[in-house]
């Protein structure tokens, strides 16, 4: 019995013990999460350079020092901002060798995912352009960013080239770089200037079909007999 008694004073006192620091890890990880949704409204309406501390702080509901108990400053909270836009915006898509897949259709789905994902971003993707013009450490975020994504898409035309439905001569990390960048300045220059089509998917349509010719990609039927 007395064995018995003490193991379950222990494990009582253990669970008191770890019960109030999960709970404050949770508190931390919520006002962790509540500064970043505030810090994104505040970038989003003030700009980077009038976006303040304090007003980040108020908008989440937040004690002003418990702002630097999880950023160093406003930098810290910007990267950690477009750190959730860059996982929305890198949509993986479906997969271009699944069996039956239809590339230009797979392509076009994939441009228009992410056309619609910088057009909700396109105020905080405008500020990243502004802010990387002039501070290093953001231009390397940008700089990091454009890598993932042309990575991804020179292992997409790999995999077409693969597969005997790219052109096999083309430079597949200069295709992705010349296709990449075509689309993400179209959307650029479309939602975060204001200017080209308000039809997002007559966008996509087109940056699509400028890509199925870059690469030669054959038509859908010709596709199917093979």
């Amino acid at each position: 019995m007395p064995l018995t008694s003490t193991t379950a004073t222990s494990t009582t006192a253990t669970s008191t013990t770890v019960g109030p620091g999960r709970a404050r890890r949770a508190d931390a990880e919520r006002n962790r999460a509540a500064l970043v949704g505030a810090a994104r409204r505040v970038f989003e309406r003030d700009g980077y350079v009038r976006a303040r501390i304090t007003d980040i702080a108020e908008e989440a509901g937040v004690a002003h020092g418990s702002f630097y108990s999880h950023f160093a400053g406003k930098p810290e909270i910007f990267a950690a901002v477009m750190a959730e836009v860059e996982e929305e915006m890198l949509h993986p898509g479906p997969a271009l060798t699944a069996a039956g897949a239809d590339p230009a259709a797979v392509i076009e789905a994939a441009n228009l995912a992410y056309l619609e994902a910088y057009q909700r971003n396109a105020r905080l993707m405008a500020l990243l352009e502004q802010v990387a013009t002039v501070d290093e450490a953001f231009r390397e975020l940008r700089l990091q960013r454009s890598a993932a994504f042309l990575a991804r898409n020179a292992r997409a035309v790999r995999r077409l080239q693969r597969a005997g439905l790219a052109d096999p001569a083309l430079d597949a990390d200069l295709a992705s770089l010349a296709l990449s960048t075509m689309v993400s300045r179209s959307a650029y220059v479309t939602f975060a200037l204001g200017q080209g089509p308000a039809d997002v998917g007559r966008l996509a349509a087109t940056l699509t079909r400028l890509w199925v010719n870059a690469l030669r990609i054959p038509p859908a039927a010709d596709t199917d007999k093979e």
